[in-house]
């Protein structure tokens, strides 16, 4: 018992000591009416909004509607690695919610 109780203590802190999630991010297209205006972005979601489009979703749109936006849809959710090739077409929107 004294040989197996080190490895399981070791066992235990590496499951507990994971190392951080990434960072990732959504792209997006949004729109508000009277009159139409539409938008591209990038916004930075949290880590439970990162496992899927749908999740980044009902993030992205609780962020931009209170600004009255209105989210049409998600592009792509991806990682840092993604975010310069977005950051010119997204202009103001970058980054902004």
């Amino acid at each position: 018992m004294k040989k197996v109780l080190p490895y399981l203590v070791l066992g235990l802190s590496l499951g507990i000591a994971s190392p951080a999630a990434a960072e990732c991010y959504a792209d997006y297209k949004a729109k508000k009416d009277n009159p139409l205006r539409l938008h591209y972005g990038v916004v930075k979601l949290p880590d439970n909004a990162c496992s899927s489009r749908r999740d980044a979703a009902d993030a992205v749109s609780s962020r931009i509607g209170g600004d009255g936006w209105i989210l049409l849809n998600v592009l792509s959710v991806f990682d840092q690695s993604g975010l310069p090739e977005r950051k010119e077409s997204a202009g103001q929107y970058y980054l902004r919610y």
